[in-house]
């Protein structure tokens, strides 16, 4: 309660300063062409119905034709309401949900005074948010300032992002790309784990005036976005995620597999096996032959998904192909866990980018020319 009470004050105190210098490359977790965490190998099994199969590590593209632009989601346990410029959980971030796209594409992951998981308390106690998100979105949009202005040079774009990550990026599209020349470089943007709000039956409007949700394969220019449920587990009203409040609205979603789909598609997921997440149910026993053998596994049709739209709610149902006569897992995590507890209002929201990776590897592949799933593990 003391610390929710000082965060609270700290929030309703705060105001926008200004933004690092992104001309230096310190104020950078990934740039192209130097050694950093993007740039480094990701080891990663196969783990199939009859057991762990070969062992490979990502790769890094010499010569994409396509710049990816990645905003991390709420990591930071700084003290205060926003994280400071000395990345430590954002590093995990980084590598769990964007390093793996350096096999296809140039990678940008700006350091930004993100909101902290702290802040979350103060809002609950009623904390205002406004100064501490105009300080986050400040960072970001200065970051994306200096990648035009630096790296861009006409090239193709896709924006990454998850939970507060895909917020910024909803902003940075709203008053910085759409309806702008820059909009015609935009090949996609990946944006899921916060609600887009479409009105009901409708693909445009509510949070972007002129951007579509992506709504067939190989589309650009488009939003991929969703939030992540576990089948029949829908979100209930009042959820943060999935379900809108404004009248006539719902939270739009795209199966990351196959966008337009409406039925259950397969997902390739990328799992970070060495996660200290927890998980219903207690601890992932991933094979019956013991752990894993690399910090990564990737799976074929462990899962599967499906978009739902019904009236106001909008998610990614997630189902698990479970198979007790086989060797692999029948669970998977994602929930959000605190003390002891998930939260409801929350779906699988740490799922959000393990379940499909493999899939938005593969589209942005496509957008790149390149062939999809190459030296990839099976």
């Amino acid at each position: 309660m003391l610390l929710a009470a000082a965060l609270l004050a700290a929030a309703q105190a705060g105001a926008a300063s200004a933004s690092p210098d992104y001309s230096n490359g310190s104020n950078w977790l990934c740039l192209p062409g130097r050694a950093d965490i993007c740039s480094i190998p990701l080891k990663t099994t196969a783990l199939n119905p009859n057991g762990y199969g070969s062992t490979g590590q990502s790769t890094v593209a010499k010569n994409s034709g396509i710049d990816c632009f990645y905003v991390y989601p709420t990591v930071s346990r700084d003290q205060g309401v926003n994280s400071d410029l000395s990345p430590a959980e954002e590093k995990a971030a980084v590598e769990v949900q964007f390093a793996r796209f350096a096999g296809t594409c140039r990678t940008f992951a700006p350091i930004y005074r993100s909101m902290t998981v702290g802040l979350i308390a103060a809002v609950a106690a009623g904390a205002d948010y406004k100064g501490p998100m105009a300080t986050a979105y400040g960072d970001v949009r200065a970051a994306w300032k200096e990648y035009l202005t630096k790296y861009n040079r006409g090239r193709p774009f896709v924006l990454i992002g998850h939970s507060q990550g895909s917020w910024m990026l909803q902003m940075l599209i709203a008053q910085e790309i759409e309806g702008k020349p820059i909009a015609k470089q935009m090949k996609l943007a990946i944006i899921p784990g916060f609600n887009v709000l479409v009105p009901q039956g409708k693909l445009v409007g509510g949070t972007f005036k002129s951007t579509p949700v992506c709504s067939r394969p190989g589309q650009t220019g488009c939003i991929m976005t969703w939030t992540s449920y576990r089948e029949k587990n829908a979100p209930p009203p009042g959820a943060v995620f999935g379900y809108a409040e404004a009248p006539g609205m719902t939270i739009a979603c795209t199966n990351p597999a196959r966008p337009g789909a409406t039925g259950w598609v397969n997902l390739d997921s990328y799992w970070y096996a060495r996660s200290a997440q927890p998980v219903p149910g207690g601890p992932i026993q991933w094979s019956t032959e013991g752990p894993p053998p690399s910090p990564f596994l990737r799976t074929e049709g462990l899962v599967s998904a499906r978009c739902v739209n019904d009236g106001p709610r909008g998610y990614l149902s997630i189902r698990t192909n479970a198979d007790p006569k086989d060797k692999r897992t029948d669970r998977i995590g994602g929930e959000v866990g605190i003390l002891g507890m998930f939260i409801p209002g929350w779906g699988m929201h740490l799922a959000d980018m393990s379940a499909p990776m493999g899939d938005l590897i593969r589209q942005v592949s496509a957008l790149n020319g390149a062939k999809s799933g190459s030296g990839q593990p099976r």
